[in-house]
């Protein structure tokens, strides 16, 4: 298998240094460059041909979300975002994944060396799976077709169905895409969507700001209402949870599950005991395979279960695993999930 190779795009020289160390660590990445601007790094892209970039957001003469778009109209490329846990950080960590950035790290706010050699395991399997990526253009670039848009979804007079989303790697632009489709009376929502804490909340309100249902951050104890989804928070595991003839979600920060808090799994397990057939589970792009076991136990349970198609994840793992064990019933397209829920609804 042909090496990773990997530019990095920071203007800390501490930061070049460390992710330098860490990606040199691993012997299928090669580190061909280190640029401290996006001047020397755009000679660089030309010299040394890299398969992946990763980009710090804040940089002087040109920021990264700048040269991100003209990247991604160029010469594009697979890009890792390194950005802060900032509220700022995180709402330009979010515009950059919506013009095409295939992941982020966020770098810790303490203590910045031993923080971001904490985060070894994370930056590698990060970068490797941008290798891997699939490219999908946001809107028409030089004659690039923008995604195809989500089939209609009639209009649902309500419904004591619920369902669960989960996603990782690719997901926020296709959470964005499916949700947008959806109407104001569709069926409540529970997500989990691989993130940090902070980003969510401001994830959360990007999403409740562009769809016609409603979209928040969970809290413990919220009720699941018609028009409504609730997103688990970074950091913390949701679960539904019976709530007199509805369901609500509780929200703990017990021990992280495939070494996601919050995981898919978490979820899904619980919408399998909790509602059985009247929750439907969709898997969306994402690597690894945080829940397809999850969503093997809701089809077993009488869910209606769909996975996210190959041809249009960004990174086709957690929808793979779930295919291969069975977990999925129907298997389609990003275009087309919203319609294929609403008609079993």
């Amino acid at each position: 298998m042909a090496k990773c190779r990997v530019l990095i795009v920071d203007d800390s020289a501490l930061m070049r240094e460390l992710l330098t160390e860490i990606l040199s660590s691993d012997p299928d990445i090669e580190v061909v460059g280190a640029a401290a601007d996006p001047f020397v790094a755009r000679e660089m892209i030309k010299t040394r041909q890299p398969n992946v970039l990763t980009l710090d957001v804040e940089m002087p003469r040109m920021d990264g979300l700048t040269f991100l778009e003209k990247l991604m109209r160029a010469y594009p490329l697979p890009v890792v975002m390194i950005s802060s846990l900032t509220e700022k950080g995180c709402d330009t960590t979010l515009r950059a994944l919506s013009l095409g950035a295939v992941d982020y790290v966020a770098k810790p706010k303490l203590d910045l060396r031993s923080g971001t050699l904490d985060l070894t395991g994370e930056i590698i399997e990060k970068v490797k799976a941008a290798a891997g990526a699939r490219l999908i253009p946001r809107a028409p670039v030089n004659g690039a077709q923008a995604p195809a848009p989500q089939a209609a979804v009639p209009i649902l007079l309500g419904s004591n169905k619920i369902v669960a989303i989960g996603a990782s790697t690719g997901g926020t632009e296709a959470l964005r895409d499916l949700l947008e489709a959806l109407p104001a009376d569709f069926p409540a929502i529970v997500i989990v969507q691989h993130m940090p804490e902070k980003f969510t909340a401001q994830f959360a309100k990007r999403l409740d700001s562009l769809c016609k249902i409603g979209v928040k951050e969970a809290a413990d104890g919220d009720r699941l209402i018609v028009g409504h989804a609730l997103i688990a928070p970074g950091n913390h595991h949701m679960e539904l949870v019976r709530n007199g003839a509805g369901y609500c979600v509780k929200i703990t920060q017990t021990e992280p599950v495939n070494r996601h808090r919050p995981s898919v799994d978490v979820l899904f397990d619980s919408c399998a005991t909790q509602a059985g057939a009247n929750a439907i589970g969709v898997i969306l792009t994402g690597m690894g395979a945080d829940g397809a076991r999850g969503l093997l136990a809701m089809r077993k349970a009488g869910s209606f279960t769909v996975a996210q198609d190959e041809s249009t994840c960004v990174v086709f793992g957690m929808p793979k695993e779930a295919i291969a064990c069975g977990g999925a019933q129907e298997i389609h397209p990003l275009p087309k999930i919203a319609a294929a829920v609403a008609n079993r609804l």
